[in-house]
């Protein structure tokens, strides 16, 4: 692209902007807020390898928690720190649960709000310009065709506006719902694939049938033919 082709670019875009009223403000700082609310949430639900990962891949993690991914090994550390029983595990899984997951839901509603947001200020400046063009009409003079054009040309690029700010927003948000949704469904995961990891360990909760309490209760079950 050349220069003067830029220059033109730019040029329109100023002219767009000015064109559009005090609504195209109001856009502006809404987009910037949409935008960096979509960013970061999509930065911090990154988890496409985790997704990926094997029961085995998983088991190594709980196993060795220094080779799991750097994401998800202090909530692995927190969940096996200290604990004597299942329920414990049980436990820190639902503190984690509490402190991811409703985070990422409160951005998603946030998200949601400024998306839905975007047209309606869109449909404000529509409204503003048309009755800037009703009361050219009702006046009269000489510059009314002017005033009228003006009017009809705010209440255009304002609409356009408000839907082009909009799109981009509601596709983040759509991403966002979907990574929450097997972000949850991994800490689940994880979640069973510790129970049973640590599951042997834990004679309280759980018992573990050795050889010898297999042979026992056999010899309980068998009816005693002895006659007293």
């Amino acid at each position: 692209m050349s220069e003067a082709d830029a220059n033109s670019v730019i040029s329109q875009m100023v002219h767009t902007w000015s064109t559009g009223g005090w609504v195209m403000i109001a856009l502006a700082v809404l987009g910037f807020l949409m935008y960096a609310t979509a960013a970061h949430l999509l930065l911090s639900l990154y988890h496409r390898g985790l997704k990926k990962a094997t029961d085995n891949d998983i088991r190594g993690w709980i196993a060795s928690p220094e080779s799991a991914p750097s994401r998800i090994r202090e909530i692995i550390r927190y969940s096996q720190d200290s604990v004597r029983s299942l329920r414990d595990v049980e436990g820190r899984f639902r503190e984690v649960e509490a402190l991811k997951v409703p985070e990422v839901d409160r951005r998603l509603t946030s998200l949601g709000v400024m998306v839905v947001a975007a047209p309606l200020f869109g449909l404000l400046g529509t409204v503003l310009g048309m009755l800037l063009t009703f009361k050219a009409i009702g006046v009269g003079g000489s510059s009314v065709s002017e005033v009228v054009a003006k009017g009809i040309s705010e209440a255009l690029v304002a609409t356009q506006t408000g839907l082009t700010v909009a799109l981009p927003g509601w596709m983040a948000a759509f991403l966002a719902k979907r990574w929450r949704a097997e972000y949850a469904s991994f800490l689940a995961r994880l979640e069973s694939i510790t129970l049973r990891y640590f599951r042997p360990r834990f004679h309280g909760m759980t018992r573990v049938f050795t050889r010898a309490d297999f042979a026992e209760s056999k010899r309980a079950a068998k009816p005693n033919l002895t006659p007293s």
